[in-house]
């Protein structure tokens, strides 16, 4: 017996967002449409303490790559619009961005290890 597969709405990301390959590093995260300053792409980590490293990252946050000078600031969240209290990371676009360009954000690699990553994470953008 085969399971049936429920229809739904839900996508990986966004249809303003797509994943192609990246001249940075491996894959990364592109606008498929231009999208202003100040505008939200979404939930990139939601803080959760059941899993290994305290959160379950999303596909944004997997695929947006590291920029010394980024196009979006990650911004730490205690509540969201639709789910209430929510600790979470939404990444927010920190100038306009044209379609085809890479979504990028400024983050410290491997901070995961120290307790307090979230908050270096969100200072150094």
């Amino acid at each position: 017996m085969t399971a049936m597969i429920k229809k739904t709405s839900w996508r990986p990301l966004p249809d303003f967002l797509t994943i192609k390959e990246s001249k940075i590093e491996g894959l990364g995260v592109f606008a498929t449409r231009d999208l202003p300053e100040g505008f939200d792409l979404g939930i990139s980590h939601i803080f959760d303490e059941r899993f290994p490293d305290g959160y379950i990252r999303l596909p944004l946050g997997g695929f947006v790559n590291h920029h010394e000078i980024p196009n979006c600031n990650a911004v730490l969240a205690e509540e969201d619009q639709q789910m209430g209290k929510l600790r979470h990371i939404r990444i927010q676009a920190q100038v306009p961005i044209s379609k085809g360009e890479e979504i990028t954000i400024k983050y410290i690699i491997n901070q995961l290890e120290d307790p307090n990553w979230e908050f270096e994470y969100e200072v150094s953008q």
